[in-house]
């Protein structure tokens, strides 16, 4: 295999898998802004949370899986009392804004118990090993993020297509008065959703802690990726948050590649095309 083709195939993977990533960080942040209409400010913040608590777990002498799983769960407990305060404020305005409060008291408490130097989760040996199929090598531990990206994209897919608390979700996300005027109790979905978000997150953290180093200001990073792929891809829809998660990973591994100056004008460039021809996202749907 040429030098030129595996070249161009370590940026197309990098995409693909760098996408992976977003995809798993994103879809919490459009389940909650799709349903509730919360710009929940915090992910980020919760993404560092969970990063850490696995990075400690794993320090402390706790295996991978472990650690992964305590991420999720600490993750998960913060995103529900968060909503907590969040529920008691009335106003989508005030809502955001909350939320925004709480992220910088998150990241903060980080820092102060963390400090801020960059750390990184590591994977067992088994998935850290380098994959080569004919002639091309690449990291196992990126093909594993893709990987977990597609079955946790399809384990959603599932959810929202075939249960109940899917299409409750799915109906709330198109008309959420309409919800709940059928007497679903439309505060018990929310508090799942949110709940669901922070589980969504808290384990993106730690499998992106093992993914990227992460420390002070990743949280900002993380935020802002979540809300392009959101605004892309569209509100409250899986599909539409692995598509313009895969095409965020893939314009920003060819722009830094190619083009290092202008791959923020590129990112930039993506959103303000696909906005004029398809405000609503890819495959958002117009409100009713």
């Amino acid at each position: 295999m040429s030098a030129e083709i595996t070249s161009f195939l370590i940026k197309v993977f990098n995409g693909l898998t760098f996408g992976g990533l977003l995809f798993q960080i994103a879809i919490g942040f459009t389940l909650i802004f799709g349903l509730m209409r919360i710009v929940n400010l915090a992910h980020g913040a919760f993404y560092l949370l969970g990063a850490y608590v696995a990075w400690t777990v794993q320090n402390e002498g706790g295996s991978w899986p472990i650690a992964i799983a305590a991420g999720t769960a600490a993750v998960a407990i913060t995103a529900l009392l968060a909503y907590f305060l969040v529920r008691r404020v009335k106003g989508d305005l005030p809502q955001n804004l909350l939320s925004l409060g709480i992220g910088i008291v998150v990241a903060d408490l980080c820092l102060w118990y963390w400090t801020g130097v960059p750390r990184t989760i590591d994977p067992p040996e088994l998935i850290r090993q380098p994959v080569t199929v004919a002639g091309f090598t690449y990291p196992g531990y990126r093909i594993f993020v893709l990987v977990t990206a597609a079955v946790l994209g399809i384990g959603l897919w599932l959810l929202f297509k075939y249960t109940q608390l899917g299409r409750i979700i799915r109906a709330g996300v198109d008309n959420r008065l309409m919800v709940s005027a059928l007497g679903i109790n439309i505060d018990r979905i929310f508090t799942l959703v949110f709940v669901l978000g922070g589980i969504l997150i808290g384990f993106s953290g730690a499998i992106g802690g093992s993914f990227l180093s992460f420390g002070p200001g990743k949280d900002w990073e993380v935020l802002t990726f979540a809300i392009v792929v959101v605004i892309i891809g569209g509100l409250g829809s899986v599909a539409g948050s692995a598509v313009g998660a895969l095409i965020v990973g893939l314009v920003d591994s060819f722009g830094r590649s190619y083009f290092s100056e202008l791959a923020i004008f590129l990112l930039s460039g993506t959103i303000l095309v696909v906005l004029a021809f398809r405000p609503q996202g890819l495959f958002g749907r117009k409100e009713q």
